[in-house]
C-alpha cells in the first residue's frame, strides 16, 4: 500500500493576505510557491481543498496578533497545523531580505524539517479567560498613570501629601478638600481626579467578574490550589494560569523556570564561563506576578487568617506544598539578604523557586474537562 504524500505548508499571514509556500515530504522535496490569498475563511477553504487532492496537508504559521483562529479553522477541516513561536525560528545572520514569499518558504522548509517550536494553543475558554485577565491588567496601567498624572498637577502647584500614605481614607479626605483660586485650575484638578475614580471601578469591576468566571473555567481547581500559596490570590494566580496554560505540558519544575524567563543567561565558551541576569524570556505576565508574589517572603513564615480560609478547604498534599514552600523561601529570602545580594536579585531568586512549587501543585490538581 502506498503511502499517502505529506505536503508541509508555510503560511506568512498579514491582515489582508496570506502568502503560502509547499514543500514536498522528503530531504530534497519540491518547494513550491503557492501566493497570496486574502485573509478570509473562504479563502483559506478553498486553499485547503485544493491542496489536500495531493497529499496530506501540514500547515504552520507564526504566533502574533492573529491568534489561534486560524488554527481551528485548519483543524476542523481535518488538516495538521502549528502555530511556531517567532522568536524561536532559526534565521541566518547573512540573510538581508525579507519578504511575504521568503518568509513562507523559510517556514515551510523548516517545519518539514522539524526545526519549529510550537506554542501551547488554548481553546476559546481558556483564550476568553486570558484577555479578561489582561483587561485587567491594562486597568490596573491606566490606573497608575492617571495617579501619576494626579500627583504630578499637585505638585506643580505646591500640593504634596506627607502625613502618611496614598490612598487611605484619610488621604482621599485630603484630596477632597483641595480647592485653587484659578476656577481653571479647578477644572483640571476635578477631571484628573475623576479619571482616577474611573480607572479604579475599572479594575475593581474586571476584578470582580475574574472571581465570578474562575468556578466556569477548566483551570478553576488550579487557580484555587494556587491560592494556598503566600502572595498568591485570585487575580494574580488566574493571570498566571491564563498566561501559562497547562502545567501538565512541563515535564520538570526547570522547564517552568525557563519557559518564565527566570534562569540565568549564559555565555561561555572554552575556560571561559560567564554568566548574567536572568533571561526575561517567555510570558512576561506570568513572570511578573511570579516576581510581585515574592516579594511577600521577605517576612517570617505564618499564614493569614485570610489564607487559612483557603487552605483548609484545600487537599492535604496542595496544603503540604505552600507550607513547605512558605518555610523554604522565607529562609532563602533571609539567607540571600544576609550574603549581601540585591533585593532584586533576592527576589529574582525567590520567584524562580516559587515557580518550582506551583509545578508541583499543577501535578496534583488536574485541570476540570473543558
Amino acid at each position: 500500500m502506498q503511502m499517502q504524500k505529506v505536503l508541509y505548508v508555510g503560511l506568512d499571514v498579514h491582515k489582508v493576505s496570506i502568502s503560502a509556500t509547499v514543500a514536498e515530504g522528503g530531504r530534497d522535496g519540491d518547494i513550491n510557491y503557492v501566493g497570496a490569498i486574502p485573509n478570509t475563511p473562504l479563502a483559506v477553504s478553498k486553499l485547503a481543498k485544493g491542496l489536500a487532492k495531493r497529499g496530506r496537508l501540514e500547515f504552520c504559521y507564526e504566533a502574533g496578533a492573529f491568534g489561534y483562529g486560524l488554527y481551528r479553522q485548519l483543524t476542523s477541516l481535518g488538516h495538521g497545523c502549528a502555530v511556531v513561536a517567532t522568536s524561536m525560528i532559526p534565521r541566518k545572520p547573512g540573510d538581508r531580505i525579507k519578504t511575504d514569499r521568503r518568509d513562507s518558504q523559510r517556514l515551510a522548509v523548516l517545519h518539514r524539517s522539524g526545526d519549529l517550536t510550537r506554542v501551547w494553543v488554548p481553546d476559546e475558554q481558556h483564550e476568553a479567560m486570558r484577555d479578561l485577565t489582561r483587561s485587567r491588567i491594562d486597568a490596573v496601567m491606566h490606573l497608575m498613570r492617571a495617579r501619576q498624572q494626579l500627583f504630578a498637577f499637585l505638585l506643580r502647584h505646591g500640593r504634596s501629601y506627607a502625613a502618611g500614605k496614598h490612598w487611605t481614607q484619610r488621604h482621599r479626605s485630603w484630596l477632597a478638600g483641595q480647592t485653587f483660586d484659578q476656577p481653571t485650575h479647578q477644572i483640571v484638578f476635578q477631571d484628573y481626579l475623576e479619571a482616577v475614580w474611573s480607572a479604579q471601578d475599572r479594575r475593581d469591576q474586571l476584578a470582580g467578574r475574574i472571581t465570578a468566571e474562575i468556578p466556569q473555567w477548566s483551570m478553576g481547581p488550579l487557580v484555587e490550589a494556587l491560592r494556598a500559596l503566600r502572595g498568591l490570590d485570585y487575580s494574580s494566580a488566574s493571570t498566571f494560569v491564563a498566561a501559562i496554560g497547562d502545567l501538565g505540558r512541563f515535564e520538570n519544575p526547570r522547564q517552568l523556570m525557563a519557559y518564565v524567563g527566570l534562569v540565568p543567561s549564559e555565555q561561555s565558551s572554552g575556560d571561559r564561563i560567564r554568566r548574567g541576569g536572568i533571561t526575561k524570556t517567555g510570558n512576561g505576565e506570568a513572570r511578573r506576578m511570579l516576581i510581585e508574589a515574592a516579594w511577600s517572603y521577605r517576612y517570617p513564615p505564618r499564614v493569614a487568617k485570610e489564607k487559612a480560609e483557603i487552605i483548609v478547604r484545600l487537599p492535604k498534599p496542595v496544603r503540604d506544598i505552600a507550607w513547605k514552600a512558605q518555610l523554604r523561601l522565607c529562609r532563602r529570602y533571609r539567607a540571600l539578604s544576609a550574603a549581601g545580594k540585591r533585593p532584586t536579585v533576592v527576589v529574582a531568586a525567590i520567584a524562580r523557586e516559587l515557580a518550582g512549587f506551583i509545578w508541583a501543585i499543577g501535578q496534583e490538581v488536574m485541570p476540570a474537562a473543558p
